[in-house]
């Protein structure tokens, strides 16, 4: 009889197998046979613990995501830098992880929409707590804001390879992403533009639809600089 401790190392070391050979081949185009090879197991034992390739899979998506969210929701924390500065040393450690979730979130199957969907739930929770902590803007559609959040973290995974033609480099490296840091989070914390005048013609363009202020500078529609402007329009009609 196997202990309960030597189950979860077996299970973990094919789960960390299929990974690996998820990422490299597809799912479509790996077997368990290969996995078990790779893991040192027998077919039977996966079947065993995970009931079939569907079920290996989902535990190796529930094992990937979360890798990558707790990494993501510690950022914001008193450990940001420290842990920023291990995040950006250990890209080799991860290029198993980023391979896998390339190839299996552009995979046509309902189990590639829970992948994404599952990080899209957990980008959802992150914005709210984060709004709730006055860490982050409150938004005007925060189901939208979370797509967008989440399509814009998946995208240099899934297309890294030419962000790493853009930078000059052959594939994604530790320098490629302290430069990407900072121009990254400054997009992120001050925005692009000066002012809100595109913000403003979007609304009057979408039938005045209202959400939170934008502070960015007079031609913002709520600031004191604007009702001046107003109240001097209304008092010349």
């Amino acid at each position: 009889m196997r202990s309960a401790s030597a189950d979860l190392t077996t299970r973990a070391r094919i789960r960390d197998a299929a990974i690996t050979r998820f990422g490299q081949q597809g799912f479509a185009g790996t077997s368990l046979r290969q996995i078990a090879q790779d893991a040192a197991v027998s077919p039977a034992l996966i079947l065993h613990h995970f009931g079939n390739k569907d079920g290996l899979r989902e535990a190796c998506d529930a094992h990937v995501v979360s890798e990558f969210l707790s990494e993501r929701d510690g950022m914001t924390g008193a450990d940001a830098s420290r842990l920023m500065r291990e995040a950006l040393d250990s890209l080799e450690k991860r290029s198993v992880a980023l391979d896998y979730l390339a190839g299996m979130l552009v995979d046509d199957s309902t189990a590639s929409d829970r992948l994404f969907d599952t990080f899209l739930a957990g980008t959802r929770e992150m914005l709210r707590e984060q709004v709730a902590a006055g860490t982050m803007r409150e938004q005007s559609d925060l189901e939208a804001t979370a797509v967008y959040i989440t399509l814009y973290g998946l995208g240099p995974v899934i297309l890294r390879r030419h962000l790493a033609r853009a930078f000059g480099e052959s594939s994604l490296t530790t320098s490629l992403l302290e430069r990407s840091t900072i121009p990254l989070l400054e997009l992120y914390t001050h925005g692009l533009y000066s002012d809100d005048r595109l913000l403003v013609a979007a609304k009057e363009a979408l039938g005045g639809q209202s959400g939170p202020s934008s502070d960015k500078g007079e031609n913002d529609p709520t600031s004191p600089h604007e009702r001046v402007r107003s109240s001097r329009r209304d008092v010349n009609d």
